[in-house]
């Protein structure tokens, strides 16, 4: 039986603003940490612009400008973040199946879905 090699996408996108993915098996590649250190940063950066974007907007003397700026940096941050969210959630394991019936598949009624 062969490996399965998944693609890993990057926390970052090429000149052309498309995707980049990563072809490993070895997730303690070179590239693989520096993509798990950039992520990390990433999602740090996002944390401290929610702190910073909490500070500006309860400022009523805000001018528009930094309002927009904010604005772009928002936008970049949450795309960043959505990027390493879709990357972890694509190497998540896939679930095992189980057998029918007993304690391993629990059924909820619908009305527990409101």
């Amino acid at each position: 039986m062969t490996a399965h090699i998944e693609l890993r996408l990057l926390p970052w996108t090429g000149p052309d603003g498309k995707p980049c993915y990563l072809s490993t098996d070895d997730t303690n590649s070179r590239l693989s940490r520096l993509a798990d250190t950039t992520e990390a940063i990433q999602l740090d950066l996002a944390d401290d612009l929610v702190a910073h974007a909490l500070a500006v907007l309860d400022d009523d003397q805000t001018e528009m400008e930094t309002l927009r700026d904010l604005s772009t940096d928002l936008l970049e941050a949450l795309r960043d973040t959505l990027r390493v969210a879709t990357s972890r959630g694509q190497r998540l394991p896939l679930p095992q199946p189980t057998t029918q019936g007993g304690d391993n598949n629990p059924q909820l009624p619908a009305a527990a879905f409101g």
